[in-house]
């Protein structure tokens, strides 16, 4: 979210970078809306220092005996008094008017970030591992899951609908060991600290990671029996719009808001978080999109990387946390690319982001497993997350917020089946896997 002070110092930069993700200049839009606000902010401010003054004088008025006099200012002090509710509306209008613009806003791409229109410009930084040579026509996940009689898709329709499914025996192990694995790299080797957070939050949460309000579609909301579909009523409610609950769309979302109206120590940073969850998404804009198999599913487990850190170190530390997710790949031994996506693809929230796309011989492609993500001082100023720096007397500033995939179990789980798949339809266990799998070397029927 920005500052609407940083905007007016900067409006011809800041309409560049909208550009840059192919949006219409808004500066000029948002500065009367600030204008309008100050406008409102001052015309209720007149009006208390009015009546203050006034209730002053009629006092005065009365001890000189001057009752003319005292009975209009009385008046006066009655005319104020009535006008105040609509004053006091045209505030609260104004600043939610300015706020519910800013909120709607995404953030502006990094320098360096090419420029492109959607995925196709998107630029391949490097690749690791060479793609297997079959003997054998690969099969696609689903295939393999099925015939092993483990990967069960019907069962999943019959209990909750499309975008679900049912795991069984060596797969549903599988799983498993594959988010053990991954938290054990994670904070064995890379030094982030395991969070088992909440999976329920509340709106405020979701619209410090900016998932709200411009994703509410793509959310799963949780309620106790109270209708929240209706319009909003306010441009408030359209700021946050309201729910008892919301089920967590990665665990970013819970991850990032420990630190929301915080001011920490900067010995404190960088926190390095990590949790493996379950995570929930409606997929409302991917109709007709994977709709067969695993890749893009309602709920899904994954295990996610956060940081929050200085502005000074949050490049390097975008850095690293991308390593740390190829760390899972390479020891998986899952042959993989790392794209730096372009301005027309990048999230709503990033400044800068990186694809890892695992190769999928059945599918015959790359396709994303993990996006690592530095999103500045975007999502502190939406949560009022700070810090104070050593040594300092200057006031506490942002911090910088970074979420990165480490991985996504479910995508890993299709990438191991389908490289490590064999002739007779059985799977391989990659040997990083093999401590956790209780002895299980192969998944056979």
């Amino acid at each position: 979210m920005y500052d609407i002070k940083w905007i007016r110092e900067n409006a011809e930069i800041f309409d560049r970078g909208r550009a840059r993700r192919g949006l219409a200049p808004m500066s000029t839009q948002l500065l009367a809306f600030d204008d309008s606000r100050r406008a409102a902010i001052g015309e209720l401010q007149r009006a208390q220092e009015r009546r203050n003054a006034a209730s002053k004088e009629i006092g005065a008025a009365m001890k000189a005996g001057d009752s003319a006099r005292a009975e209009a200012l009385k008046a006066e002090v009655a005319q104020i008094k009535e006008n105040w509710p609509a004053l006091e509306e045209a505030e609260r209008y104004a600043i939610a008017e300015l706020d519910a613009a800013l909120a709607s806003i995404p953030n502006m791409p990094l320098d360096e970030v090419p420029d492109g229109a959607d995925e196709n410009d998107n630029v391949e930084i490097t690749r690791w591992g060479a793609p297997r040579d079959f003997d054998f026509t690969p099969k696609e996940h689903f295939e393999i899951g099925e015939g092993l009689g483990l990967m069960d898709f019907e069962a999943a329709a019959k209990i909750s609908g499309a975008r679900f499914v049912v795991n069984k025996g060596g797969l549903a192990r599988l799983e498993r060991a594959l988010a053990q694995f991954m938290l054990d790299v994670h904070t064995i080797e890379h030094g982030y600290t395991e969070v088992s957070p909440p999976l329920l939050v509340r709106d405020d949460a979701m619209f410090g990671t900016a998932q709200l309000p411009k994703f509410r579609e793509d959310q799963f909301s949780v309620t106790s029996g109270r209708k929240i579909d209706a319009p909003p009523d306010s441009l408030t409610e359209e700021i946050v719009p309201t729910a008892d609950y919301w089920l967590i769309p990665t665990a970013e979302v819970p991850l990032t808001n420990l630190a929301r109206d915080s001011i920490l120590d900067e010995a404190q940073l960088p926190m390095r978080l990590t949790a493996g969850t379950y995570c929930f998404r409606a997929e409302a804009g991917a109709a007709g999109k994977d709709t067969r198999g695993m890749i893009r599913q309602h709920q899904f487990y994954k295990v996610e990387l956060v940081s929050i850190t200085t502005p000074e170190q949050s490049l390097a530390e975008h850095e690293r946390m991308t390593q740390c997710a190829e760390k899972v790949l390479q020891l998986l031994e899952l042959p993989y690319r790392k794209v730096v996506l372009c301005t027309g693809d990048m999230g709503f929230a990033s400044q800068k982001t990186y694809d890892l796309e695992v190769w999928l011989p059945g599918q015959g492609k790359y396709r994303e497993i993990s996006s690592c993500s530095v999103c500045g001082d975007f999502q502190a100023r939406r949560m009022n997350a700070r810090y104070r720096p050593t040594g300092e007397k200057a006031p506490p500033r942002f911090v910088h917020t970074l979420n990165g995939s480490g991985v996504a179990v479910g995508r890993a789980m299709v990438a191991v089946l389908e490289n490590y798949q064999q002739a007779d339809g059985s799977v391989e266990i990659p040997r990083a896997l093999h401590p956790y799998m209780g002895g299980l070397s192969r998944i056979s029927r």
